[in-house]
């Protein structure tokens, strides 16, 4: 498949707009991240990411996705606090823009209760700090003490859970 995509991102490079140029980019960063080619992957999407944000803004639901696509990787590459910095400037444009039960802002959550229950080099004793900080994906006013993602975590899955439902 790897072939066809680039052959594609090359003729679409030559006849179509920037837009359709984004498109084939994404579909081929998607390749490369589920062939192991993680760097190639993150090259691509952060150039993505970048050109929707200055194309469409923020709080377009295209850039949220390419942001949403370029947090996992990051995730996948182990730059887990870069991940989840940007998830955390994506989550609130996501809810502003979309809606807090749109698919995609539900995703979102989804991806980083796996990005916080699957980094392996946070630990409650590298997180022992006595700041507090906003819940994401929940409602802001409440709080969790820096460090316990487990049950950050769970706090966002059961709200994705209950808004699933509706």
């Amino acid at each position: 498949a790897l072939p066809v995509l680039e052959a594609n991102l090359a003729l679409r490079r030559r006849y179509f707009s920037e837009e359709d140029n984004l498109v084939a980019q994404a579909n081929l960063a998607s390749c490369l991240g589920d062939l192991g080619r993680l760097d190639e992957a993150l090259v691509l999407e952060r150039v993505i990411y970048s050109r929707q944000v200055a194309r469409l803004g923020v709080s377009h639901e295209a850039t949220i996705v390419s942001g949403l696509c370029l947090a996992v990787t990051l995730h996948a590459r182990d730059l887990w606090d870069e991940g989840i910095k940007l998830r955390d400037q994506l989550l609130p444009a996501a809810r502003r823009s979309l809606g807090s039960d749109h698919r995609v802002t539900l995703c979102m959550n989804e991806t980083l209760v796996a990005a916080l229950t699957s980094n392996p080099e946070r630990t409650r004793d590298d997180l022992r700090l006595n700041q507090r900080r906003p819940v994401r994906g929940v409602d802001t006013t409440q709080f969790l003490i820096a460090g316990d993602d487990l049950l950050e975590a769970e706090t966002i899955m059961q709200d994705v859970v209950r808004r699933r439902r509706r």
